[in-house]
């Protein structure tokens, strides 16, 4: 399965950020030669699993989590096509999350050193992965306060506004509809809900005009009245990210 240009999301998020050259493209492109498939429900690593190499995610969802002592799961990040995953543990030896596929998908992984040779080889790519790093840790924090501080509505309202606005970065089409691959139990270990929880909600939202979602697609008629609704601060998302070049040295 070769790779071009266009048809690959890594470097459509990368170009998110910033104007690529063709060689910081080609190199984007070297992290997506080995394209393995796989099931929805494979596992792509284990929680304490040697932490030696990334993968990019270049067809279909996936989920990191943990496993707690009385059994439940807690989802900790969502991954989507064109995200790297494995980045947040580039400095230990050991997995901190088990990692899972939530739909058919492709994956390609690329062990650290490719990392240490893009940073040698493209300014600009090592400042975007650092973006990348930066924001996927403002995600996570912005989920804590999602968990901690909102009622079920805003919850579910909060995720989906932040899912369609991560989804305009490789799937840009206008449109006030997305796919949502996830199953309401994956919802309900994501936002700390019940499932039966999670669709009540939904059919809330429903009933008030806000969100409709038909089998794994979701419409939103009224972003801003959704926002206002959810408190939804757009801040943390990449369109308030500072200019990252003055000018372009690779």
């Amino acid at each position: 399965m070769k790779v071009e240009h266009l048809d690959s999301c890594i470097v459509r998020h990368f170009s998110y950020y910033y104007d690529l050259t063709r060689k910081d493209e080609e190199l984007l492109l070297e992290l997506e030669r080995s394209p393995t498939k796989v099931k929805a429900g494979t596992r792509l690593w284990e929680e304490r699993d040697s932490a030696n190499e990334f993968c990019t995610l270049s067809r279909g969802w996936a989920y990191s989590y943990r496993i707690m002592e009385n059994g439940s799961r807690q989802i900790l990040e969502l991954y989507m096509p064109g995200d790297i995953i494995g980045l947040r543990e580039f400095a230990f030896s050991q997995r901190l999350a088990s990692v899972k596929m939530a739909e058919d998908g492709v994956v390609c992984y690329f062990p650290h050193q490719h990392v240490l040779d893009l940073f040698r080889q493209s300014m600009a790519l090592t400042t975007i992965m650092f973006a990348i790093s930066s924001r996927q840790q403002v995600l996570i924090t912005e989920r804590l306060v999602n968990l901690a501080r909102r009622n079920a509505k805003q919850k579910l309202a909060h995720f989906l506004l932040e899912t369609y606005q991560r989804l305009k970065q490789t799937q840009a089409n206008g449109h006030d509809s997305f796919r949502l691959p996830l199953s309401q139990e994956l919802l309900a270990d994501l936002l700390g809900l019940s499932p039966v929880h999670v669709s009540r909600t939904l059919t809330a939202l429903s009933d008030e005009g806000l969100v409709f979602r038909e089998r794994h697609v979701v419409t939103i008629p009224d972003l801003k009245a959704l926002k206002e609704m959810a408190d939804f601060d757009d801040r943390y998302l990449i369109d308030n990210m500072r200019p990252l070049f003055n000018s372009h040295n690779s």
